[in-house]
């Protein structure tokens, strides 16, 4: 695993640590109640601090190999939409994440996000 203070102090530049590392985005607040409405992603590793009920979070479009970590914290149940023409775990619709829980989407092919999810 990559630490990014080492891979910075080695001489790469802030984007080129971020793009060996991944990037972290903190106290996001899910929304909509769609995958056409929900907070689109951005980043690898996402902390979901507000989540109303019935909101969500939209993941990044799906390319093989990459991974997208959620933590819902928030005091609802989060549900996770794939990018239009994704499935999650080979269904088309969205996945509920649980309050504390954390999972890690990572994408198998260019359409298939998988999850493996942990307390």
């Amino acid at each position: 695993m990559a630490i990014p203070s080492r891979v910075l102090a080695s001489g790469n530049s802030p984007l080129s640590t971020t793009s060996i590392c991944g990037d972290g985005a903190t106290a996001l607040v899910a929304a909509g109640s769609t995958a056409a409405t929900a907070l689109q992603l951005s980043a690898c590793y996402n902390s979901i601090g507000t989540t109303a009920a019935s909101t969500g979070v939209k993941l990044p479009p799906t390319e093989a190999g990459a991974m997208v970590a959620v933590y819902n914290g928030g005091a609802s149940t989060l549900t996770v939409y794939p990018a239009t023409g994704s499935t999650i775990n080979a269904a088309a619709s969205s996945l509920s994440v649980t309050t504390t829980t954390r999972v890690l989407f990572i994408a198998t092919s260019a359409t298939t996000w998988i999850s493996l999810a942990g307390a």
